[in-house]
């Protein structure tokens, strides 16, 4: 990892010699972990970040982008003839820590969604912040659609990992609402309940296996 001059790429610092002030001098403004946060699953062009990240103001998307780039935590890749913002390296990192802030804060999510936003691709983020911990042998795979969008779960011995793979889906598929799918996840609403109220298909034992596997 090349090293950063934070002091050199951000006008604003906390001006402390500690690597959680220097870590919040670079990605501790608003939005800026959203944006990982959308790229941690892959690239996305600049239309497709805007769209998925209601309520950021253009300019301010622009400029958050810059800062990334800057500072090394984003770069940018030629995608089907067209430029997509992407991870580098070193901003793959901050998946870690975002899934134990995703852990810490899965008990605010208990008052249900309301009239919040909501993008499916984020469960990728969450599902193995969630069930972190669980590991399988021989690995477990789950199809899950939720809103149109289309992911595997994976468990296998080095624990969980989700990702979109539309095309490709496992025999057992879970099709249910967000709620529910984070319900079962964070051990809310039981397997019984879960497949009650979902659409399922396949093999139940994958199904239950998968979120039993971190109990």
């Amino acid at each position: 990892m090349d090293k950063v001059n934070h002091k050199s790429k951000r006008s604003r610092t906390y001006g402390q010699f500690c690597a959680l002030a220097r870590t919040l001098d670079i990605v501790g403004e608003r939005w800026t972990l959203l944006i990982v946060r959308e790229l941690l699953p892959g690239p996305m062009r600049y239309t497709e970040l805007k769209s998925s990240l209601e309520g950021i103001a253009t300019n301010l998307l622009a400029e958050r982008l810059r800062s990334l780039e800057a500072n090394g935590i984003v770069e940018r890749r030629l995608a089907d003839g067209s430029v997509a913002y992407a991870l580098t390296p070193w901003g793959e990192g901050l998946r870690e820590p975002m899934e134990a802030l995703g852990r810490w804060g899965a008990p605010l999510l208990a008052t249900g969604r309301g009239d919040d936003a909501f993008q499916p691709r984020w469960l990728t983020l969450a599902l193995p912040a969630l069930l972190r911990g669980a590991t399988a042998s021989p690995p477990i795979e789950l199809g899950i659609e939720t809103d149109g969008f289309a992911m595997v779960l994976r468990i296998d011995e080095e624990g969980p990992s989700a990702f979109a793979r539309p095309d490709d889906l496992p025999e057992t598929v879970l099709i249910a609402a967000p709620d529910v799918i984070v319900g079962l996840a964070a051990g809310a609403m039981s397997i019984e309940d879960a497949v009650v109220a979902s659409e399922f298909r396949g093999d139940s034992n994958a199904l239950r296996a998968a979120f039993a596997a971190r109990r």
